[in-house]
């Protein structure tokens, strides 16, 4: 399956991934320690979008889902803050921590061919922050390091996660970066074409988010199980699930503001503002909830102002053994 994730967004129901620093919009979506976007956008991830301006040229600012197939798409279950950057209401999203952004974000700016990695030799097209904020945003060509690290090796970047400039190979990324020591882990890019994406190792699915910008092929889960690596946690990305950076920090818990699939605590995802009570943002982060369980509904912490366990995929469209997914909203 083929998952579009902005890490720095949040999404609607519609399903998209898309994350930034500190949450998502959507049910459904996702962010990284560098910003993602499932649908590409920037500014919030499952149906996380957000925007996020690429005004800015210069690339010194950066550096201050079937789950039976490869590649997924996860439908989001919120909707898109195109605005805000910071759970915390902040106008500026902490610029070291990668956001994933919903597919509803703003335009970004492609320099170079990620895909087809089109670069001079000696350098690889990455994507990074040419903003100076948390959110990959564009595309560029960045020098090559003359002895590469390879997937699933120790990585290190330069300035900032979202910097675009680190020690991986070609069509790999430093990916869960850690804002302390600049370490993280190669992450593979997703092979073959947007069209029709490939991920070698078939744990893992093709995560394309921030409007095209992050293409990688990351790690599947199980949003009720949590499944994933310390740090990480399981967000909606299009139309399935994966792995990605917690960003929440401090925030991320029920009822908080978000505007990134990734920046909601583990075991909640970044709704619509109409799916919880009271929401004061764009979006806010609440629980996934399994469908099945008759006191799910009971148990959502919005219950007292309407909330309900509600399937996070329409009907029939769920692929095999996620049936029972849903998450607390306030039914439409």
């Amino acid at each position: 399956m083929q998952n579009k994730i902005l890490i720095g967004l949040c999404a609607s129901l519609g399903f998209i991934l898309g994350g930034c620093g500190d949450k998502a919009d959507d049910p459904a979506g996702t962010a990284t320690n560098p910003t993602i976007n499932p649908s590409g956008d920037e500014d919030s991830d499952t149906d996380p979008s957000g925007d996020e301006d690429a005004d800015t040229e210069d690339p010194s600012a950066a550096e201050d889902s079937d789950p039976s197939a490869n590649t997924m798409t996860t439908a989001d279950p919120t909707e898109d803050p195109s605005d805000t950057d910071d759970p915390s209401d902040t106008d500026d999203p902490d610029p070291t921590v990668g956001f994933i952004q919903d597919p509803d974000g703003g335009g970004v700016m492609i320099e170079c061919d990620l895909w087809g990695q089109d670069c001079p030799e000696g350098e690889k097209c990455m994507p990074w922050a040419n903003d100076g904020g948390g959110a990959w945003n564009a595309a560029r060509c960045s020098p090559l390091d003359p002895n590469p690290s390879q997937v699933g090796d120790e990585c290190t970047v330069e300035g900032t996660g979202v910097s675009g400039i680190d020690n991986c190979d070609v069509a790999t990324m430093c990916w869960d970066v850690d804002p302390e020591t600049n370490l993280g882990t190669c992450a593979s890019f997703c092979m073959g074409s947007e069209a029709n994406p490939i991920c070698e190792d078939p744990e893992t699915n093709c995560v394309i988010a921030n409007e095209g910008v992050l293409i990688l092929c990351l790690p599947n889960c199980d949003p009720l199980l949590q499944d994933c690596a310390e740090g990480q946690a399981c967000y909606p990305i299009v139309d399935a699930f994966a792995c990605a950076p917690d960003t929440s920090g401090e925030m991320g818990v029920y009822g908080d503001v978000c505007a990134f699939i990734n920046v909601c605590d583990p075991g909640l995802l970044c709704g619509a503002p109409e799916f919880t009570p009271d929401c004061g943002g764009e979006g806010c982060c609440t629980p996934f909830c399994d469908v099945l369980d008759p006191g799910a509904s009971a148990a959502c912490p919005g219950a007292a102002g309407g909330q309900e366990c509600v399937s996070f995929y329409e009907e029939g469209q769920a692929p095999p053994g996620f049936e029972n997914v849903g998450y607390c909203a306030i039914p439409a």
